[in-house]
Parts: structure tokens; C-alpha cells; sequence
């Protein structure tokens, strides 16, 4: 019977070492593989030129390496990019490469499907599968970062946690690819250029906080008024404003970090004076920006995008409170890339 090889990017460094030393070879041999996997990215022992014939067939042996490929890719008419991203057992997620004049953003999924449910987004219509594994995050990174060199000339920049699921619902495994991101050893990346966006789980935002980590952090909030935000987010009835509001508090007081709230005006939905207010009072809690964005429909109308005015209302609000407000133009709409829209179509 054959043995069940060991995806070997589930493997530390110490341990690679301690596998080489078992086979009577030297533990510099463990440093070797894992700069091959997670600095250089190889998807394949033969790839390992610095290595022996004979080691290469020892690792071919005993490990594999489930990497991911690029089922599909799709290119926007601005440029964007969006991967279905095929894993080792046959599903995909999606991930998207954003780019603009001075930087290039990998939008990243960290779930297969989405455990929440939230009315306006066409994810959440995907039953939740599995988790992702570190590695697989890491590569969705990886990938994106190789086309932003060959497309734009410029390395990555910038990584959101946006794609498909909720990333603190994978906390320990979306941890860990940010740990290799961010270390000389993976793609060396400075943790202030990625945001982890939550759709707002109180005890996991205190949980970052406790963990101090460097990472920005933004909160999909779309409503600041208990009923609104219950019915187009119902998971929220389980986790209501004023918990949102003390974890946001103790993310703050614990990392200094200030929040972004993430938040779409729909027409008839949350295009008021009374929804501006409450939004302008909830950010004075904490230290925090908004990103305003458009809305990109997913299919039945029963969402729709605010008008204009709406949008200079929410601005004209927030900047006569001082704070800090960006307007974000969806990009890559005519693929199904935008905020929201990731649905695995393909």
C-alpha cells in the first residue's frame, strides 16, 4: 500500500532540518528546500536545481506540494485582473490583481464560499466549503505579485484580505500566511501595506488586538443603525453595534491602529439623513477613516446604487466632522472583479 505523502508546506523550517538529519544528510539541506518553496515559490522538486538528483527524489518520495493554478484568468478593460484559482482537490476561489498608476493591490480570498450571509454580496450565495490553507494564501500572493511585475513592471504593493470569505473566521491560517508575507524568509512584505477586512466578529477583533498585530484592519459596516444593518447583514443580529463598537475601542487602545470602515450606499436603504448621522456618531468612537463604496450589482435590483447626491451627502457629513473620507470607483466590473461580485461565474 502506498504511504500518504506529506504536503510539505505544512512543514516548518526546524522540521525540514530534522527530516534531512533522519536521512543522514546535513539540516542545511531543510534551509535549501524551504527558501525553494516559500522564497522562490517552486511548485516542483525538479525545480530545486541547487539540489542532488538524489535529494530531489527523496523529497518526490515522501512529500507533495499542493500548489494552486491559475484555472482562468480574466483581464478588465482597466487592467484589472481576476484568477479563479484552482486548488490541489478541484475547487476554486477567486482573486484579483488591482492596479493603478503608482501601486498594484492583490485582492485575496481566505475561504472557499463564506460561512456569513450577507444579502448584497454574491459570495455569500456560496455555501462555505473549507478554510484555506496558509500555503494556498501565500501562493494567491505570489501569483498576483508575478503578474503585477510582468503587466505593470512593478512589484505588488499592497494586499487587501477582500476576496471571497471572512478571514477571521480562518484566523489562525490567514495569521500564518501573513507571517511568511511579511518575513525576509517569504515575500518580505511590510505588514502596514495589508488590510484584513472583517464583516466585524467582536471577539476575533479583540483577539487581533491581544496578538498585536501590524497589520491594518477594516470593518464592513454599511449601517450604522442596529435594524439596517441586521437586515441587509443578518449574521450581525449575533454580534450588535455596541460589541462592535468596545472591540474597535480595545483594537485601539492595544495597536494605536485607527479603523477603516468600509460602507455602501444603496437607494431606499441606507441613503438618509438618519443613516449619515448615525454612521458620523459610530465613527467618533474610535479613530477611523471610511472608504465609500460603489455598489455593484449582483443580479435581482433589490439592491441598488445610491445617487450622487447621496454619495456627496455622506461626504459633505463626514468632512464637516474631520474625518477621513475616500470614494472608491469599483474597478473591473465588466469581469465580475468588483467588490462583491466574486462568485466563481467561471
Amino acid at each position: 500500500m502506498q504511504k500518504e505523502k506529506k504536503d510539505i508546506r505544512s512543514m516548518s523550517k526546524e522540521q525540514l532540518r530534522e527530516f534531512f538529519v533522519s536521512q543522514q544528510d546535513k539540516a542545511f539541506r531543510g534551509n535549501q528546500v524551504y527558501e525553494w518553496l516559500w522564497t522562490k515559490g517552486a511548485h516542483n522538486f525538479e525545480d530545486m536545481s541547487n539540489l542532488s538528483k538524489e535529494t530531489r527524489v527523496l523529497l518526490q518520495e515522501n512529500f507533495v506540494i499542493n500548489h494552486i493554478e491559475v484555472d482562468n484568468m480574466q483581464v478588465s478593460s482597466d487592467g484589472t485582473v481576476k484568477n479563479a484559482v484552482k486548488l490541489h482537490d478541484g475547487l476554486i476561489v477567486e482573486s484579483v490583481l488591482i492596479p493603478t498608476k503608482t501601486r498594484t493591490t492583490a485582492c485575496v480570498s481566505s475561504q472557499v464560499g463564506c460561512s456569513l450571509d450577507c444579502e448584497f454580496c454574491a459570495t455569500a450565495r456560496l455555501k462555505r466549503m473549507r478554510n484555506l490553507n496558509p500555503d494556498e494564501i501565500y501562493d494567491q500572493v505570489l501569483t498576483i505579485d508575478k503578474q503585477s511585475r510582468a503587466n505593470h513592471n512593478m512589484p505588488l504593493s499592497n494586499i487587501v484580505f477582500m476576496g471571497m470569505g471572512e478571514p477571521l473566521m480562518n484566523y489562525n491560517n490567514v495569521q500564518k500566511a501573513i507571517d511568511k508575507i511579511t518575513s525576509p524568509e517569504g515575500l518580505a512584505m511590510s505588514p502596514k501595506r495589508i488590510t484584513v477586512s472583517t464583516s466585524g466578529l467582536p471577539k476575533m477583533i479583540k483577539k487581533l488586538a491581544d496578538d498585536q498585530v501590524k497589520f491594518k484592519l477594516a470593518v464592513s459596516l454599511h449601517s450604522a443603525i442596529e435594524e439596517t444593518r441586521n437586515k441587509i447583514m443578518p449574521f450581525t443580529k449575533n454580534f450588535p453595534l455596541p460589541e462592535l463598537r468596545e472591540s474597535l475601542q480595545y483594537w485601539y487602545s492595544k495597536t494605536k491602529s485607527r479603523v477603516t470602515f468600509e460602507y455602501v450606499i444603496w437607494k431606499d436603504i441606507n441613503d438618509n439623513k438618519q443613516s449619515i448621522d448615525a454612521l458620523v456618531k459610530f465613527c467618533k468612537y474610535v479613530p477611523s477613516k471610511v472608504n465609500l463604496i460603489e455598489y455593484n450589482p449582483i443580479d435581482d435590483g433589490e439592491f441598488q446604487q445610491a445617487s450622487e447626491k447621496s454619495t456627496q451627502d455622506y461626504i459633505d457629513a463626514l468632512e464637516a466632522n474631520k474625518i477621513a473620507v475616500v470614494v472608491r470607483r469599483s474597478r473591473g466590473k465588466d469581469i465580475d472583479a468588483a467588490c462583491g461580485q466574486l462568485a466563481n461565474k467561471s
